[in-house]
């Protein structure tokens, strides 16, 4: 059933201060860089789909949905037995992503309205989040990432698809998102180059824990450039 939400519990830990990046963040785009068509000749969806070892009966989230490109082809994946919850920040995308949810009678997909610092994911509830070509866009990264740590599973994981290039040019250096990605108290567990994905793949798992606000050292980009030979570790590293 198709619901819409807007509302949510309050912040947790909503008085806290969370460090600002050390960084440019991209100015929100428009929600369709190229049409479906063009992505579903390269295989994009279907790449990040096998990548991500997704299976009918799972759980995933796909946030900054936009025009609704993979909720669509992720509803299908899940099938009946899984869910998707489609998440935006858009209030008019959302409502038309609903029409087109509606029209195509696509049963096994929610759709919520999130937060800039908050995507207002119920907790221990995905086997998959999905942030595709849209993390360099948030404003708050520590915070979202901090405030979506609990909605994850156990076993669940973080897909992110984006480009090696600056941040306030529409991507970001792989070394600082997963740079960003660990200080929040998530592990990097694959990297893979994508020229299929106009960019890169990485996913990320929860760590045993997640440290509290005041504790978070944001990443300086210098340092990200610096790090690790300029390298992600080969151990995680895989060609398509």
């Amino acid at each position: 059933m198709l619901t819409a939400c807007d509302g949510g519990a309050p912040l947790e830990n909503e008085g806290e201060i969370f460090p600002a990046p050390d960084r440019p963040v991209s100015e929100i785009s428009a929600t369709q860089f190229s049409t479906e068509d063009q992505r579903d000749s390269r295989g994009e969806a279907r790449t990040v789909m096998d990548l991500a070892e997704l299976e009918p009966g799972m759980t995933v989230a796909d946030i900054g949905a936009g025009n609704g490109y993979y909720t669509v082809r992720l509803a299908e994946r899940v099938g009946e037995t899984g869910r998707v919850l489609a998440q935006d920040i858009d209030r008019g995308g959302l409502a038309r992503l609903a029409r087109r949810v509606e029209r195509q009678q696509l049963e096994n997909i929610s759709i919520r309205q999130g937060e800039p610092a908050d995507p207002k994911l119920p907790p221990n509830s995905f086997d998959r989040i999905f942030m595709i070509h849209m993390y360099h866009e948030i404003e708050k990264p520590y915070e979202f990432l901090w405030r979506m740590w609990p909605s994850l599973r156990e076993g669940g994981q973080v897909v992110v698809v984006d480009i090696d290039r600056p941040t306030d040019a529409h991507g970001i250096d792989p070394l600082l998102l997963s740079c960003e990605f660990e200080r929040v108290g998530y592990e990097l567990v694959a990297f893979k180059d994508a020229p299929e994905l106009s960019g890169y793949y990485a996913q990320f798992k929860a760590a045993a824990n997640r440290p509290a606000p005041g504790e978070i050292e944001p990443c300086r980009t210098d340092q990200a450039a610096r790090g690790a030979g300029s390298e992600v570790d080969p151990e995680k590293r895989e060609k398509v």
